[in-house]
């Protein structure tokens, strides 16, 4: 962990992690939601974290600074979490903070160090693997129960395959997705942020929490 990612760490600011296709390009619909979605978070004065590429992670980054300018929260963060492939273009252009990656596991702490609601917008296996990653640690307790928006409608199947196919075959516990909601569009996903985040400055979440349990274990 570089020194900036600690350093956010300590200001236990309120964060929300924004995972998606790095595919998606500007002008398709999907980009257009996420980036509304990450003007809205930048509006609320919250953190924005992605993976700090192209597509679905720059249209949030993006909407970020869009978002956070002129609207009294130029200290709100857009943080990008990189990984080093060969084929990805690196980092966009819409960051204040950036950490790189050479393995997907140690990428994925920092991603759950840092959270404090998660995101899922349409993807592929990348994404896939973020929101299992994200809803195996809920279930274990090593990290607390944050809640895992999955917007758009192409993880609703998903949802109903792990009730029918897992829960429905005694591999999980029905309250195991009790912190997934779902979001039809970006307006319905920045008001259950919003909720999140009302919550946290009232006291009732601890924006270091993951850390305090993840990283301590």
């Amino acid at each position: 962990m570089n020194e900036e990612i600690q350093n956010e760490l300590n200001e236990k600011d309120f964060r929300v992690v924004v995972f998606g296709s790095a595919r998606t390009k500007a002008g398709d619909p999907e980009y257009e939601q996420v980036y509304k979605l990450g003007y809205a978070i930048g509006e609320m004065g919250a953190d924005v974290v992605t993976g700090g590429g192209p597509g679905m992670m720059e249209a949030a980054n993006k909407g970020h600074m869009d978002g956070k300018e002129g609207n009294g929260h130029e200290d709100a963060h857009s943080i990008g979490i990189g990984i080093k492939l060969p084929f990805e273009e690196g980092f966009n252009k819409h960051l204040d903070i950036k950490e790189n990656h050479n393995r997907f596991s140690t990428r994925l702490d920092s991603f759950m160090e840092l959270s404090n609601v998660v995101v899922i917008t349409p993807g592929g296996i990348g994404t896939l693997l973020e929101f299992a990653y994200t809803l195996q640690l809920i279930q274990v307790g090593h990290i607390c129960k944050i809640p895992i928006i999955l917007m758009g409608d192409m993880w609703e199947g998903l949802v109903e395959w792990i009730k029918s196919d897992i829960i429905g075959c005694s591999y999980a516990d029905e309250d195991d997705l009790d912190v997934i909601e779902i979001a039809n569009n970006w307006e319905e996903a920045a008001e259950m942020i919003k909720k999140t985040q009302e919550c946290f400055e009232n006291g009732e979440y601890d924006s270091c929490l993951n850390w305090d349990v993840y990283r301590n274990r």
